[in-house]
């Protein structure tokens, strides 16, 4: 309940403070959507950390980035067939590959992630969002107004004040609903004798991802496609970039040997989204349920290993 109405929230809030301020539901959905949901990843893995769990920390990023493409998106795109936008194409969706072929060759490369690397992780979030408002300005009209017009056309437009309380509200309600769900997997997950790596890769990545899956299913119930798929691009930055920094930061992560797979996979998925979304530019039905299909088989694997 704390995760679907936070989300619900989250994207109404969202969407009403983009039109007042004039900046596109896609930007919201690449920085404020993004980072609100991607709190459970955070307090998660800095919390790992700090225990020395790196097992947990690298496989809650793993995780979550599969699950947000292969699972969350195939989702959404199950339920309504999901248009990319020209900028996410063409600048969003190669930082997004790119970002992620750097975390796997230094990760395979240098055995895991030291201080350093986690701090050029972080300066490079800093460096995508100031781009992103640049971007947003030199765009901020014509196409854009029409866009945001468009976009806002079916919406309420609340007050500012409440439309503020909706982001603040359901963003800590999504934090909330995030720890209650993961405090729960990993309990059960230790009683069920899984290594930290399995709990990180499947219960902990998959609960952390909760309000991504949330916030992108009512957004493409409800139309605002721009920010089911933004909300995924900007939410995998933000993992890598972001908690995995920080993380890294707080204490070098060392990554196993058998985490080469699942980061082979995280980056075969990121190129089959960039693939998907080239033809047409729109996810189809069938490309999520195949994608949906990939996370089960993939989740499968896990557990045989």
């Amino acid at each position: 309940a704390f995760l679907y109405y936070g989300a619900d929230f989250l994207v109404k809030g969202g969407v009403s403070i983009a039109a007042r301020f004039g900046v596109s539901a896609l930007v919201i959905g690449l920085t404020l959507v993004a980072f609100a949901t991607s709190a459970p990843e955070l307090v998660v893995s800095v919390q790992a950390a700090l225990a020395g769990s790196s097992d947990i920390s690298i496989g809650n990023v793993i995780g979550s980035n599969i699950c947000n493409i292969a699972l969350i998106l195939g989702l959404s795109a199950v339920i309504a067939p999901l248009s990319v936008h020209s900028k996410v194409l063409r600048f969003d969706l190669p930082v997004m590959t790119a970002v992620t072929l750097a975390m796997a060759a230094i990760g395979l490369l240098l055995g895991g992630f030291n201080r350093l690397t986690g701090a050029v992780f972080f300066a490079g979030l800093l460096a995508y969002i100031a781009w992103n408002i640049r971007l947003e300005k030199r765009d901020g009209s014509g196409d854009a107004e029409t866009e945001i017009r468009e976009e806002v056309e079916n919406s309420r437009k609340y007050p500012l004040w409440l439309a503020a309380a909706f982001v603040i509200g359901g963003a800590a309600a999504l934090v909330l609903g995030g720890k209650f769900i993961v405090d729960g997997a990993v309990g059960l997950g230790r009683m069920a004798h899984l290594s930290e790596a399995v709990i990180g890769l499947t219960i902990v990545a998959v609960g952390t991802s909760l309000p991504e899956l949330a916030t992108s299913l009512v957004a493409a119930a409800r139309g605002e496609q721009d920010i089911a798929v933004g909300n995924v691009v900007g939410s995998n930055l933000f993992n890598i970039l972001f908690i995995l920094g920080m993380s890294a930061v707080i204490s070098p992560l060392h990554v196993l040997g058998e985490s080469v797979i699942d980061t082979v996979l995280l980056l075969g998925s990121a190129i089959l989204l960039f693939v998907f979304a080239r033809t047409g530019r729109r996810m189809t039905r069938s490309e999520g349920a195949a994608c949906v299909l990939l996370y089960v088989a993939y989740t499968a694997y896990l557990f045989v290993r």
